[in-house]
């Protein structure tokens, strides 16, 4: 069993893996995702990460999707105790407004907990910082959550330094709940959005950070190595553009950690995530459970000090 690590100054305590629940309902199908739900409890993964925009950019599809069928698995399996809920506010338009308008906010919780089918979310989420909202209202607004036990936790994802800065220590000075978690894009070939002033601010605070796009969108999977193997998915173009970056460069640094230790591309490219300082656990989604196995081995992979360093020079 792995250890489990603390999320942040939270309460919570997770394994150093994240299962993203976005390709739920979408590119996973009903069995595919109950597959891999049951696969991840069964390994010992602790918190599903979702959202109510999930999956909205879909045609036919309304948002809540991803929601609604982690709910039906939750009723199915029985698993509600055994695992930690998070999901996100902020992208999906609907009743009391947009993005973080205080009365958005409470109205997607509500919206959240009847497609989850739970009476609490474990760790909910600002998904985007909103500069037309006082920071004052939206602490207050979650503050109302967390006071009403719908909500344990509270985090922000894609904020800059400066905001999630000044949105926690607005919650502190006026004595309510303060974002303790922080979900950035992050990766090998991704690296300025986090490291910096905003990871530098984690690390002093004791901000937990759960990191999206750790395999960079397939990219870091090694599926993509020249021209040709652009035509193989939708994100040719961006492929592209990684491959004419630091691209080359992370792959070559990742294929000889992989002929070192024995350990695939996606298990190198999550356990470095897993040793940058400030991170808690990556997030990963796996649409078959083959896909979730080679990821949960990420958890036992270990990389020495002088690989961690070699990668991240090849990625600088």
């Amino acid at each position: 069993m792995t250890d489990l690590r603390r999320l942040g100054a939270s309460d919570l305590r997770i394994t150093p893996l994240v299962l993203g629940g976005n390709v739920f309902g979408w590119t996973a199908d009903r069995a595919a995702s109950f597959a891999v739900l049951d696969a991840f409890v069964a390994g010992g993964g602790t918190l599903i990460d979702t959202a109510d925009v999930y999956s909205a950019w879909v045609d036919g599809h309304q948002g809540g999707e991803s929601e609604t069928l982690i709910g039906e698995w939750l009723k199915q399996s029985g698993h509600r105790e055994r695992v930690l809920l998070a999901t996100k506010v902020g992208m999906l338009p609907g009743e009391g407004g947009e993005k973080l308008a205080p009365a958005r906010i409470v109205a997607a919780c509500e919206a959240s907990l009847r497609r989850l089918g739970t009476d609490r979310i474990d760790l909910y989420f600002a998904h985007q910082d909103d500069d037309a909202q006082p920071q004052e209202a939206v602490a207050e607004a979650f503050a109302r959550l967390v006071r009403d036990g719908k909500v344990r936790v509270l985090g922000a994802s894609n904020f800059h330094a400066a905001r999630l800065k000044s949105a926690i220590e607005i919650a502190r000075a006026a004595g309510l709940p303060h974002y303790q978690v922080l979900q950035p894009e992050y990766n090998l070939v991704s690296r300025e959005k986090f490291e910096g002033e905003l990871q530098d601010y984690c690390v002093t605070e004791n901000i937990g950070v759960t990191p999206y796009y750790g395999l960079a969108s397939g990219f870091l999977t090694g599926k993509y190595r020249s021209g040709d193997d652009l035509s193989k998915s939708v994100r040719g173009a961006r492929m592209g553009e990684l491959l004419e970056g630091r691209g080359r460069a992370v792959l070559e640094a990742m294929d000889a950690v992989a002929d070192e230790i024995g350990a695939t591309l996606p298990q190198i490219a999550l356990a470095w995530l897993i040793a940058q300082p400030g991170v808690t656990a990556p997030i990963a989604s796996a649409t078959s459970t083959g896909q979730l196995d080679e990821f949960m081995g990420a958890l036992t992979v270990r990389l020495s000090r002088e690989q961690v360093e070699r990668l991240t020079l090849a990625g600088a």
